[in-house]
């Protein structure tokens, strides 16, 4: 009844008249539903979702455009806004959460129809790939609702070939702003076997309204979805580590298909909208600020508390998220020369930023509490990668230095190998992770013989790269070169082995005539 008069009786008020008797039955409906909490099945709850429905979808259809543009709810979403945490279900009803929470997901951006693939060229370097100083092909996919990157993709580019924003499909861009984080609020209080049930589709739905950032990039939208994605993955995280990486309220393959979902969001946002020099139209310090310290919120949570979580994620998706790590590492180095100079400043420390992590996940502290399985596979994962990654950068480097002749290099680009340098000098690895090293057998017997907890058989296999270096026209990195080389020599035991006077002339190569 209420939902027939929610549409005959606007022909018959004013504007004004109507929206406020819309308000106040809205509010009626809230706080009825909110005092008679019991009486309520899951029958009369649904209608009360469809009457409430009704009133959004109107209001949505009547809005003045103008009213959005200088940053006004409509009333009437307002008041819906206001009695949405009144319509939290209670047990006797819980599988309604799932109407509650997907009847408002559709009022976030959703995918358009016309979505055109094209082939761009991308200057990102994937260790998974082999080929880190090739051009790699940008295609674009949307499965599972959400723009995806494959280890050699990468979407939502700002150069994307997207024909069609995300953003056209938003019914109410500002309505969108303050519905995101009360729906957070509501998924996080849902009951498990619901929560799980929702969890793709409510991750699917804050990855679209996180990559508007390309269209809006001085919208909130974007930033709010941010913070509920932190939010929802770090609660995630703090239950894998009370329940030991075991979560009775889903089973393995829904696990899974979660995990594929936030490891779709985490390639799409942190390639393809971090760290990059996207236009805006806000000159104000701040707010890069801002934005710049969100980024590294996202790096920290992601490779701070996720990736060093007992998660249960399969192992392809903790290779897929650490992938995505070294694919933005790869920035600085991969770029031309000429490029980088023109690069601003927030881009190189974003990248240095994803470096900084990849060392974080590879190196191994005996005093910390935080060892355990899954932190032992991303271990090894981690550690490949970084090798792989700090090889290019050393041989990226001399190559530079030789082609620039006497011209310095960018400062982002001696930055980087110089912290490169410092960090592997500090890197201690678990004997576990040592294991998976490239080394000869012989070598990687008489390392594990040591018994030393201060492992550094990374540097064995960087000797390489490392003494490369050696003719740099830099002084500091000649400098860490040779700190590394002592690191190494102690590391093989050389460092104790001696010669006494009376054998020293055997090793000496003579100069006389026989």
């Amino acid at each position: 009844m209420l939902t027939r008069w929610f549409s005959k009786h606007q022909l018959h008020l004013s504007d004004n008249a109507a929206i406020k008797v819309k308000q106040e039955i809205l509010h009626s409906l809230g706080e009825l539903h909110v005092q008679a909490q019991r009486m309520f099945d899951d029958h009369l709850y649904k209608q009360l979702l469809a009457i409430i429905g009704s009133a959004v979808k109107q209001a949505i259809i009547i809005t003045d455009s103008s009213e959005t543009e200088f940053g006004h709810v409509p009333l009437v979403l307002r008041t819906v806004l206001e009695i949405l945490p009144m319509l939290r279900p209670t047990e006797h009803i819980s599988s309604v959460w799932l109407n509650l929470i997907r009847d408002y997901l559709q009022y976030l951006p959703r995918l358009c129809s016309a979505v055109q693939n094209e082939e761009d060229d991308a200057e990102e370097a994937s260790t998974s790939d082999q080929v880190p100083d090739d051009h790699l092909r940008i295609k674009h996919e949307t499965p599972n609702g959400t723009d995806s990157i494959s280890s050699n993709r990468v979407e939502g580019s700002p150069s994307s070939g997207l024909k069609t924003s995300v953003t056209a499909g938003i019914p109410n861009y500002m309505f969108a702003e303050k519905l995101v984080p009360l729906l957070v609020d509501l998924f996080l209080q849902a009951p498990a076997v619901e929560k799980y049930i929702l969890y793709p589709e409510f991750i699917q739905s804050l990855g679209r309204c996180m990559t508007t950032r390309r269209d809006n990039p001085d919208g909130a939208l974007w930033r709010l979805a941010v913070e509920g994605f932190n939010r929802i993955l770090v609660d995630d995280a703090r239950n894998s580590a009370i329940n030991a990486g075991l979560d009775s309220g889903a089973s393995k393959p829904a696990r899974t298909r979660i995990w594929k979902e936030v490891a779709d969001v985490y390639e799409v946002f942190l390639v393809g909208y971090c760290g990059r020099a996207l236009p805006s139209d806000s000159f104000s310090t701040v707010d890069v600020k801002t934005d710049e310290s969100l980024e590294m919120i996202v790096l920290d949570i992601l490779g701070d508390k996720i990736l060093k979580s007992p998660i249960d994620a399969p192992f392809d998706i903790l290779q897929r998220l650490v992938s995505t790590l070294d694919r933005c590492a790869s920035r600085t180095c991969s770029l031309p020369v000429d490029f980088v100079e023109l690069m601003p400043s927030h881009c190189s420390r974003f990248s240095l930023t994803c470096l900084q992590k990849l060392f974080s996940l590879s190196s191994y502290d005996s005093k910390s509490n935080d060892w355990n399985s899954a932190r032992y596979e991303v271990s090894k994962i981690a550690i490949m990668v970084l090798i792989t990654r700090c090889e290019y950068i050393l041989s990226r480097f001399l190559i530079d230095e030789n082609d620039l002749g006497g011209r310095p290099l960018p400062s982002a680009r001696l930055e980087e190998i110089i912290y490169v340098l410092e960090e592997l000098a500090h890197l201690i690895i678990h004997s576990d992770t040592a294991s998976i090293l490239p080394l000869l057998p012989h070598l990687k017997s008489a390392l594990e013989k040591e018994k030393n907890h201060d492992m550094r058989p990374h540097l064995v296999v960087l000797f390489p790269s490392l003494s490369e270096l050696v003719v740099s026209r830099e002084a500091r990195i000649r400098g860490s070169v040779q700190v590394l080389f002592r690191l190494i020599a102690k590391e093989l035991g050389l460092n104790r082995v001696s010669i006494s006077s009376e054998n020293a002339e055997e090793f000496i190569p003579s100069t006389r005539q026989p």
